[in-house]
């Protein structure tokens, strides 16, 4: 029987206030023929920010600690982050990175390291409905918030 790898990332983005301090959070796992052989756990955060900022950099540091190109598939629970990425970077590069009504896009800085982390591997992106009791969405979650715990006054 041939052996199957896959990878997944787990992402998540938190933040007391917005903006405010925050945190994000980042699962990663390997699994071959469905058994799980290897789980990395990576958080940080920041004292102000957005909670949109902190789910890009949730898949940007996931992206970015993957050490070879990889076929992946990152899991977001920010519709944000995967529509983004999968729909309207294409016309915002497009347009000199200007949105739909011609203002610069938002997060900008994020949206390039992005792009960047993800053009370095093949990523199928999928989004998840949050704090709806998926195990590895609740545990990016918790990452999330432990990220975020350093910068809370």
């Amino acid at each position: 029987m041939p052996i199957m790898r896959e990878f997944l990332i787990y992402t998540d983005g938190a933040c007391s206030g917005n903006p405010g301090p925050g945190g994000w959070g980042a699962l990663l796992i390997a699994r071959e023929n469905g058994v799980v052989i290897k789980e990395r756990e990576l958080c940080g955060g920041e004292a102000d920010t957005t909670n949109n900022r902190m789910e890009m950099l949730a898949a940007i540091s996931a992206l970015n600690a993957m050490k070879l190109p990889t076929s992946l598939t990152v899991i977001t629970d920010s519709a944000y982050v995967k529509d983004g990425i999968t729909k309207w970077m294409v016309n915002w590069k497009r347009n000199g990175w200007k949105n739909s009504q011609k203002k610069p896009v938002k997060n900008v800085d994020l949206w390039k390291l992005l792009d960047a982390a993800a053009t370095r591997h093949t990523v199928t992106w999928e989004w998840v409905k949050g704090h709806a009791g998926h195990p590895e969405n609740e545990r990016a979650d918790e990452l999330a918030r432990r990220g975020m715990e350093p910068f809370k006054a």
